[in-house]
């Protein structure tokens, strides 16, 4: 996989459908002052992205921030970070189906359950054709999705009323923690690019290439839309800012347009989240903390059907019988908020002393405090937690269908 292929899946999986919802749900906690809560996380994401990027440089392999954990703690702590990231994948995949499905359903009048089977049927496809077959689709659906975003800030930036700054923070320091809370969501995506680190040609500089650009466009898009967003439609604004913005400049056809960037959104997060996870399945299979019979094709070059299968199959009940989009979208940052946190500590321990184990602290202490914006929606990756410690006990008492730990 080229630089480019891996920049467009690390693209598609940080900006993901939050930014369909995400600014005028931060406007709405924190007034204007929102944009102080993107500033602040979009700092955060700096450390972490660089992080995950030395540790993926350093020790390229599939089972991505559950292998660095394995490094830095052991074996049953690797299981406990693979099963928060490949719990909440199916989880998270289509809460993000869900969300691009119900800008189709308003835009095109597309059923929105229908159009989120259809995003998850065409992202699992994509990968079924194989990792280099996913990355080449998804250059373009990045390029034409980075374009759509930029020109709806560009044609609305001329009507940004600077009125609509004032008062800039009605809610004070809380509205602004509250507004970070909620961001979240459109800030993790950074641990999903480590479980391709073996698949990168250059794997020495291709994950690190990928994740300095991915760091550039996303300050630019998020601060862009953001400051944009309240400044042309106030802290008041539409549950559809993008809409709103693009009929600024576009007149009638804003409509469609946020419709395809809703399906770009959605499909270039779901297809990262399912490539990554696929490999993850593989590498807990080869290690032991799922049946060895799932690890066949998680070798760099190879496409992992069997896990990708098993992916496919927990993603069915859950677009099934799928409860309220808020509970699954907080129960999915809780978990990848976990994931992160464990990565970053363990990348403490893991990278040599230097430049890369200094930026490892300052991401752990920052992802400790995101960590504990999630609150109550942390009993999620508690409860993976103890799946994972079950697992290993049943491998340990069947070894030879198991698998064992390297």
């Amino acid at each position: 996989m080229s630089a480019g292929q891996g920049t467009a899946l690390l693209v598609g999986a940080v900006l993901g459908p939050g930014m369909l919802v995400l600014p005028h749900l931060a406007a709405a906690a924190a007034g204007p002052a929102s944009v102080l809560a993107w500033a602040g996380l979009l700092a955060l994401s700096v450390p972490v992205a660089l992080t995950f990027a030395a540790l993926g440089a350093r020790y390229p392999d599939g089972g991505g921030v559950a292998s660095f954990v394995g490094l830095a703690f052991g074996r049953h702590a690797a299981a406990v970070a693979g099963w928060w990231f490949y719990g909440a994948v199916p989880i998270g995949t289509v809460a993000g189906a869900l969300v691009g499905g119900q800008y189709v359903e308003a835009c095109f009048g597309v059923d929105a359950t229908l159009a989120a089977w259809l995003i998850m049927i065409a992202a699992f496809g994509a990968n079924t054709a194989g990792l280099r077959t996913s990355g080449r689709l998804q250059i373009g659906f990045v390029v034409l999705l980075v374009g759509l975003l930029a020109a709806a800030v560009i044609t609305a930036a001329p009507h940004v009323d600077p009125a609509n700054f004032t008062p800039f923070a009605p809610y004070g320091l809380a509205g602004v923690a509250g507004a970070a809370g909620v961001l979240m969501f459109a800030f993790v995506g950074w641990e999903a690019a480590s479980h391709l680190s073996a698949e990168f040609a250059d794997r020495t500089n291709g994950l690190v290439r990928a994740t300095v650009v991915t760091l550039v466009v996303i300050s630019v898009l998020y601060v862009g839309v953001s400051v944009t967003s309240v400044g042309v439609l106030g802290a008041d604004m539409t549950g559809v800012p993008l809409t709103a913005m693009l009929e600024l400049g576009l007149g009638d056809v804003a409509r469609p347009v946020t419709g395809v960037v809703a399906v770009l959104l959605t499909f270039g997060a779901v297809n990262t989240y399912i490539a990554g996870a696929a490999r993850l399945g593989a590498a807990l299979a080869r290690d032991g903390a799922l049946p060895a019979w799932f690890a066949a094709g998680g070798e760099p070059g190879r496409t992992p059907y069997r896990s990708l299968g098993l992916l496919a199959v927990l993603c069915v009940p859950v677009l099934v019988w799928a409860v309220d989009l808020d509970l699954l979208m907080r129960a999915t940052s809780a978990c990848l908020a976990a994931v992160t946190a464990a990565g970053v500590a363990a990348a403490v321990r893991a990278l040599p002393a230097g430049r890369h184990r200094n930026t490892a602290v300052a991401a752990t202490g920052m992802s400790l405090v995101a960590l504990a914006l999630c609150g109550g929606y942390l009993v999620v990756p508690a409860v993976f937690a103890l799946v994972a410690t079950a697992v290993l006990k049943a491998g340990a008492r069947r070894p030879g269908k198991w698998g064992i730990y390297r």
